[in-house]
C-alpha cells in the first residue's frame, strides 16, 4: 500500500537525504549530479500516521515502526527503484542527518572560500623583504604577471578591492571638485563608504544602470560637463564602469560595449577605469582574453578575493607613469604593507589553479537558477545567469517572506546574505560542489514548504 503519512516524512528528510547521498556518489565518480525530480512513491507496510514536526527529525524516533519500504525515484524520467531495509534506513539517515546538521554551504559570497592547501604551503614557503622600503619579491611576480596578464605596463598590489577602486580615482582626478560618471547601480557608488567623495572630493554624476549593467552610451556623453561652464560646473575627468556587474546579477559587460566607451572617453579626453573586481568571470564567459575585455581601460582594478578565491588583496593595473602615482596614494591610504609575499604568494597559486575553475562556477549557478526556478513561490531571471551570481524573487501571494527563507535554511547550513524581503542572492565559488547545489536545492525546497506550512497553520 501507499503510505501518505510516510510520503510527507520523506518529504522531509528522505528526499533530500537520498538527493544527496546521489550526487555526492556521482561527484566522487567525476559525473555531473543527476537533475531529480519531486515526484517520489514509497510503499511500506507501515500503517497509521506519522506527523513529520521538524524538518530532519531524528531518524530512530520518526521510523521505528518501519521494517522495509520501497523509494521510487525518477531521475531525469527514468524509474529507479531503491528497496531499502529498516536497519539500513536507519543506519542511512542516521549518519546523513548527523552530516545534515554540521554541514555549512556558504553561498553569502565568493569572498567566503578559505586557502587551499597549496595556498597555505606557498604562504608558508614565500620568499618576502620589506615592499615599502624597496619591494617584496613575491610581491614583484605577482605584480609582473598581473599586469602581463591584463595587457598594461605595471600593476600593484592593494588590500582591498574598495582601496583599489579609490586610488584609481584620485589618479585620475588629481584636482579636487572633479566628476567621474559611473552607474548608479555600481559598487564604487554605493557599496564604498563614498570615499571618492568624502576622501578624494570628487563628484559623483550617477546614470541610470541597465538591466545588463551598461550604461546607455548617449547618456554618458550627454553627461559630460562642457569645459566652458567649469566656473560653475564640476570638471568631468573620469568614467567608471563595472565588469562583471554586481548587483545586476553578475552581467559580463561585452567587449564591443566597452571598447565604445573607451572611444568616447578619448573623443572627450576622459580616462576609463573598469572596476573588474570579477573580471576573470567575465573573460570566461565570453570567451574573450582578459586583456583584450580591457583593453580600452586606462586602469582596471581585479579582486584576488572574489572570483579566483585568494585569501586576501586587489591589484591595480595601468601605464608605469599612472602605478608610480597610485604607489604613493596607497602609502597615503595606509596601503603600504611590509612582508606582503605572504598573501601574494597565495594569489599567485589562486591564479594557476582557479581561473580554470570558473567555468564550472558557472555551470553549477545555472544547475542551481534552473532549479530555483521550477519551485513554486520562488523566480529566477535564469537567461540573466551568465556568470556565479544568482538572485532568486520571491514571488507575491507565495505566503513567504526572504527572512523567513533566510532563517529556515541557515538553520539548516545554508548561509546567504540578509536583505530584502523579496529577494536572495546566492554566489559561486570553486568551493561549492555538485552535491551542494543539490543539496542547497533540497532546502528550497523544504524551506519554501515548511515556510507556507507555517503560516497556514
Amino acid at each position: 500500500m501507499v503510505a501518505r503519512s510516510f510520503s510527507q516524512i520523506l518529504a522531509s528528510h528522505l528526499v533530500i537525504l537520498i538527493e544527496v547521498f546521489l550526487a555526492e556518489s556521482l561527484d566522487e565518480l567525476g559525473h555531473a549530479s543527476p537533475r531529480l525530480s519531486s515526484r517520489l512513491e514509497v510503499e511500506s507496510d507501515l500503517d497509521g500516521e506519522m506527523p513529520c514536526k521538524s524538518f530532519v527529525p531524528a531518524a530512530s524516533e520518526s521510523l521505528k515502526d518501519i521494517s522495509i519500504c520501497v523509494a521510487i525515484l525518477f531521475v531525469e524520467g527514468e524509474r529507479i527503484n531503491l528497496t531499502i531495509s529498516r536497519s539500513s534506513l536507519l543506519s542511512f539517515c542516521g549518519k546523513v542527518e548527523e552530516k545534515m546538521v554540521t554541514k555549512v554551504v556558504d553561498l553569502r559570497s565568493d569572498t567566503v572560500t578559505k586557502p587551499t592547501e597549496a595556498m597555505r604551503a606557498a604562504m608558508a614557503s614565500a620568499e618576502v623583504d620589506d615592499d615599502v622600503l624597496g619591494y617584496d619579491p613575491t610581491a614583484f611576480r605577482l605584480e609582473t604577471e598581473m599586469a602581463k596578464t591584463m595587457g598594461k605596463e605595471a600593476a600593484l598590489f592593494v588590500p582591498s578591492g574598495t582601496m583599489g577602486n579609490l586610488i584609481c580615482v584620485l589618479v585620475h582626478c588629481d584636482v579636487r571638485g572633479s566628476e567621474v560618471i559611473l552607474g548608479d547601480n555600481c559598487h564604487i557608488y554605493i557599496y564604498e563608504n563614498g570615499g571618492i567623495a568624502t576622501i578624494g572630493g570628487v563628484h559623483p554624476r550617477t546614470i541610470k544602470n541597465n538591466d545588463d549593467g551598461t550604461i546607455d552610451i548617449d547618456l554618458i556623453e550627454a553627461a559630460i560637463r562642457d569645459p566652458r561652464g567649469e566656473l560653475m560646473y564640476p570638471t568631468t575627468k573620469l568614467i567608471c564602469l563595472e565588469n562583471t556587474h554586481a548587483n545586476t546579477g553578475g552581467r559580463c559587460l561585452s567587449v564591443e560595449y566597452t571598447d565604445r566607451v573607451g572611444e568616447v572617453a578619448k573623443k572627450h579626453g576622459l580616462k576609463l577605469h573598469i572596476d573588474g573586481a570579477r573580471i576573470f568571470n567575465a573573460s570566461v564567459a565570453l570567451g574573450v582574453p582578459v586583456d583584450r575585455l580591457v583593453q580600452a581601460a586606462d586602469s582596471v582594478s581585479v579582486c584576488l578575493s572574489k572570483g579566483i578565491g585568494a585569501p586576501v588583496g586587489s591589484v591595480i593595473v595601468g601605464s608605469k607613469n599612472f602605478i608610480a602615482k597610485a604607489k604613493r596614494l596607497r602609502k597615503t591610504l595606509g596601503g603600504g604593507m611590509r612582508q606582503i609575499g605572504i598573501l601574494c604568494a597565495a594569489a599567485l597559486v589562486a591564479l594557476q589553479e582557479n581561473v580554470g575553475k570558473l567555468e564550472s562556477d558557472h555551470k553549477k549557478a545555472k544547475l542551481l537558477a534552473d532549479g530555483l526556478n521550477e519551485i513554486k513561490g520562488l523566480r529566477v531571471d535564469t537567461s540573466s545567469v551568465e556568470t556565479n551570481i544568482v538572485y532568486v524573487d520571491i514571488e507575491e501571494g507565495s505566503r513567504t517572506t526572504g527572512e523567513k527563507l533566510f532563517k529556515y535554511l541557515e538553520e539548516r547550513g545554508i548561509l546567504l546574505m540578509g536583505g530584502c524581503s523579496s529577494r536572495m542572492r546566492i554566489v559561486l565559488h570553486h568551493q561549492i560542489s555538485a552535491s551542494d547545489v543539490q543539496y542547497t536545492l533540497s532546502c528550497f525546497q523544504q524551506a519554501v514548504k515548511g515556510v507556507q506550512n507555517e503560516m497556514d497553520n
